[in-house]
This record gives C-alpha cells, structure tokens and sequence, in this order.
C-alpha cells in the first residue's frame, strides 16, 4: 500500500566548488548531474586526491560566484579572483574516493590563490565530462546516474522538519548549511524523506534512492570555518543510525528520472510518493 504527499521547495543551494561555501538560488536548471554547476569545481592535492572541509575547514569561507561560464571566488582578507572556466589546455586526472576523474587544472594564479588562503598546497580542478562517473548501480539499479564531483549522487534533499526535530534535541541549534543539502522541502513532517520513493514536479521526477551518511564536515561552523566538538554528530547517532551504512544518517540522495533541462523553483508545489506499505 502506497501513498502520495505534497510539499514546497523551500530552498534550493548549489556548492559550484565542493566544500566550499553555497550558492543560495530562485530556480535553477535541472542538468543531468543535478542542479546546474553543482559541484563543478573541486580542490586537489598536488597528486590529484580530493580535499575537503573533512581535511581543511577553512573551505567553508571561500565563497564562489557564478560569472558566465566561470566563478568569481571570494574569502576573508583576500583580494575577489575570477576563474573563466573555459580553459581546456592542461587536462589531468583525479581521483574523489573510488573513483578517477577526468578533469581541467584552473591554472597556476587561483592554485596560488587558494593555497594561499588555506596555507595547504592545492590545485582547483573543474570536472571534463568526456569521461562519465555515475553513482553507484547498487543503489540506482538499472539508473546510469552521472554526478560531477558530488560524493556520489547528483542531488541531496532534506526536510525542514527534520533539522528542526534535531534542533530541538540539541542544546545549540544548527542552521541548514551544516548539511549542504541541494533541495529543502517543507510542508511534511520530520523525516518524512526517509520514506519517499519519488519527488514529482511538474516537469521533473527524482528517486531518493540512499540514505546520507554524515561525516565530521557537519560539526563545522560554515561561518566561521572552525570545527565546533562533536555535535551534531553525538546527537545523530543516538537515533539516526543506520547499521547497513555503518553511520549516522541525515537527509536522503536523489538521482534524476527525467527532466533534465527544465526548471526547479522556490516555491514550487511536489508530489511524493511514498515507499508502498506491506501489510
């Protein structure tokens, strides 16, 4: 027995750098990698490994910019730089995770720029999409789902039920930003994502498809970029625990079923059609 739910988009945020500061947006393009430019950037070790808030908090204050088919990227005590994103002269590869990433090297000037800023050598990268790298088929099944440099799906929905549950457990409340997700619905109760099977607009269907597994990035204030001890994390885990992921689970992992080129908006009204119920 299944059922069906509507809600609101209250937010939408994109993250054009990963681990990097998010870009709070109207409406925003559905690509085939999740929300336009998500993730399209990322910063790597001179080898070409992945960094983020995880090894380097201080990311959370480098904010970026849309500008045309580039980012203009700004931080504390730094001079704003723009990176045109359009160069394709010095392809490398990398890895996030698993997985070996074709990708762009921004060049030298914003590599300076950034390790400057975060007093750690890294190089900015931007995703080369001759060479796919889709989700994993264990939780897509028959789904090629392409990401660029998410951690592994293209889209991260979250209730604002949901964070205000935890708040409400938590002696200091967290603001939405701890968990970077990429769509906040409202109108339903906390949690309700863990039973959503899918999320109808009028132009597009997702499929939430795993739950999100949450790392020490969420115990860091995105404000200041200093990791603040162990909550939410202690909280989490004495009721969001999830034996199968072997952590805390915050949030649910989306992929797109169709509608890539149309429009999500802030306000929009969705469907949700809830995990049948066996009796």
């Amino acid at each position: 027995m299944s059922s069906t739910l509507t809600a609101r988009i209250s937010a939408l945020n994109i993250y054009p750098v990963k681990s990097c500061a998010g870009v709070a947006l109207q409406q925003s393009r559905l690509s085939a990698t999740g929300l336009q430019n998500d993730r399209r950037w990322m910063l790597v070790k001179p080898d070409g490994y992945f960094l983020t808030q995880r090894e380097l908090p201080r990311m959370a204050l480098i904010t970026p910019e849309l500008k045309g088919d580039g980012i203009m990227l700004n931080a504390p005590g730094m001079p704003a730089i723009h990176v045109a994103g359009m160069s394709e002269s010095h392809i490398r590869e990398v890895v996030i995770w698993r997985d070996c990433c074709l990708a762009f090297d921004e060049g030298d000037i914003v590599a300076e720029w950034l390790s400057a800023f975060l007093q750690h050598t890294v190089r900015l990268v931007r995703f080369n999409d001759e060479r796919n790298r889709n989700s994993s088929r264990d939780w897509t099944g028959e789904v090629a789902a392409p990401n660029h440099f998410t951690d592994g799906f293209p889209i991260l929905v979250i209730s604002v039920a949901s964070l205000d549950d935890l708040n409400s457990r938590l002696k200091n409340p967290l603001a939405m930003n701890r968990f970077r997700p990429n769509i906040v619905i409202d109108g339903v109760d906390a949690y309700t994502e863990d039973r959503v099977d899918e999320i109808r607009g009028q132009e597009f269907c997702l499929k939430l498809v795993k739950p999100c597994a949450r790392c020490k990035i969420t115990t860091t204030n995105q404000e200041t970029g200093i990791v603040e001890g162990d909550e939410p994390l202690l909280t989490l885990v004495q009721y969001r625990r999830n034996l199968q992921l072997k952590g805390v689970v915050f949030g649910q992992n989306a992929i797109i079923v169709s509608g890539t080129g149309t429009t999500v908006s802030v306000g929009e009204s969705v469907s949700l059609s809830l995990h049948a119920i066996t009796q």
